[in-house]
């Protein structure tokens, strides 16, 4: 790539304002103050087409309308006397880079756009985006950004994507119906006072159920890098989860989550699997137009001790719903729940393994035609499969972290471990292994207790004096 002379986009939006944090913006700043300073982890890379005969000055018009309607994009998060605030910039600049690019302007933009996220966001000085415009032969061909989390979530870059042909085309777009102003707003009131209560409620109960931890074993010499991810490309899945859902009355994101708690239940050595479901919090319609993060953290318990993964799948999608219910919620009310039964059990709570669905729709819309009346039929797809590494990183909040991807014609799963808990390798395992505990379910009534041995999972060996005490393992070594 070439880089030309760049541009610069001067917006200026309806409004300015300022409020404290919402519940989701309050979630993510948590999370990067947990990062060491100038950590890029919590940026996002998109990328956006440029179709038609569109020239520079229409898309740069189109970035403006796109800043101007979204206020996420034009805030600044300040620390305060009074605590974190939101701030929203009602008029300013933007730098947007051009680049020349001799051919492949999107394969361009993806380069681009991970290189302007490679570097951490100034959260109270800087706008949380940064922008670019690839050029062939002087036509513009793909938009690159990099935004910040504290900005944006997967639900707003697909609204963003969404909306972005409209404003190329100079169409009018209805104005969003809440920005983040307006969702602060809305929960400091007592409409959002009892949903967080209910959360509250759902979270005391679940916490009493769960194992204080799924990770209570010795620690291992990390690999390097300490936390690495895998994923898997597998039809075969898809197939049989969707099989699995209508069988079971359930969706295929319970099934995957399902799976995904009786993997590492296995692994660990657990009869009852705890998960944190990453909840979008999108159901209301409200915010379904609201570019900004809402997702928080919902609580997921599920007995995995005897019976079949359909019986756990038909109890887990349950739980799930319960989960999704019960995932918004002011968040020192929920922390402080967590402090209270870390004292009540006498030891800390480490809740860090995770599921997140990030589809829209929580489906595979472009699944190819198969013959679902054949059970034998995802077995035969599993030759398509592929699994590949993914990535590695030198600190993570997660000891695990089961993620679907966006892809909507294939299952793509992820798997993210902790090397200080578990082997690297366990992450491909473990991918593998979702695939045959869902196409052999499929076939014939799998005995939860037999996850590790059908999906060739070696459990944890805990040393000499380690016991059973409920669900929570003791070094009794230590008394």
């Amino acid at each position: 790539m070439t880089p030309l002379t760049p541009e610069t986009v001067e917006f200026t939006g309806a409004r300015g304002g300022e409020a404290p944090l919402t519940w989701g913006q309050r979630m993510i700043w948590g999370s990067t103050r947990w990062l060491d300073d100038g950590d890029p982890y919590f940026n996002l890379s998109w990328t956006l087409p440029v179709a038609g005969t569109v020239d520079l000055p229409a898309v740069l018009r189109a970035v403006r309308r796109l800043i101007e309607r979204h206020e996420t994009l034009r805030t600044a998060y300040v620390e305060t006397a009074e605590g974190v605030v939101q701030r929203v910039a009602r008029a300013g600049r933007l730098t947007v880079g051009v680049y020349e690019a001799g051919s492949r302007p999107m394969t361009a933009a993806k380069t681009l756009a991970a290189d302007l996220a490679a570097t951490a966001f100034d959260y109270a000085g800087e706008l949380p985006v940064r922008c670019a415009v690839v050029v062939t032969g002087g036509r513009p061909r793909a938009v690159a950004l990099a935004l910040s989390h504290l900005a944006v979530d997967g639900w707003s870059l697909n609204l963003i994507a969404t909306e972005w042909p409209r404003l190329l085309a100079g169409d009018d777009l209805p104005a969003p119906a809440r920005q983040p102003l307006d969702q602060a707003a809305y929960e400091s009131g007592d409409e959002a006072a009892a949903r967080s209560a209910r959360a509250v409620r759902h979270w005391r109960a679940g916490l009493a159920r769960a194992p204080r931890t799924m990770f209570d074993f010795p620690e291992r010499e990390p690999e390097e890098p300490r936390f690495v991810r895998y994923g898997m490309r597998s039809l075969a899945a898809a197939v049989a989860a969707e099989t699995l859902a209508a069988r079971c009355s359930a969706t295929t994101a319970s099934v995957l989550t399902v799976a995904s708690a009786a993997l590492l239940a296995a692994v660990t050595g657990h009869r009852t699997a705890v998960l944190q479901l990453i909840v979008s919090n999108r159901h209301d319609p409200r915010v379904r137009d609201m570019a900004g993060p809402a997702a928080l953290d919902g609580l997921f318990v599920l007995d995995l001790a005897g019976g079949t993964f359909a019986d756990a799948v038909r109890r887990g999608h349950g739980q799930a719903m319960a989960a999704y219910r019960n995932g918004h919620y002011d968040l020192p009310a929920v922390d402080a729940v967590r402090a209270e039964a870390a004292r009540e059990r006498g030891a800390d709570l480490d809740l860090d393994a995770f599921f997140n669905d990030v589809r829209p729709d929580g489906r595979w819309p472009d699944l190819p035609p198969v013959d679902r009346g054949d059970p034998g039929e995802p077995a035969a797809l599993r030759e398509r499969t592929r699994t590949f590494f993914d990535g590695g990183y030198p600190k993570v909040k997660a000891h695990a972290f089961f993620a679907t991807g966006p892809a909507s014609a294939t299952c793509e799963f992820f798997v993210l471990v902790d090397t200080a808990f578990l082997p690297g390798e366990t992450a491909e395992r473990m991918l593998l292994g979702l695939e045959s505990l869902l196409v052999r379910a499929v076939a014939e009534e799998v005995p939860v207790d037999r996850v590790a041995e059908i999906c060739g999972l070696a459990p944890v060996r805990r040393p000499a004096g380690w016991t059973r005490a409920g669900d929570d393992w003791i070094d009794n070594t230590e008394r």
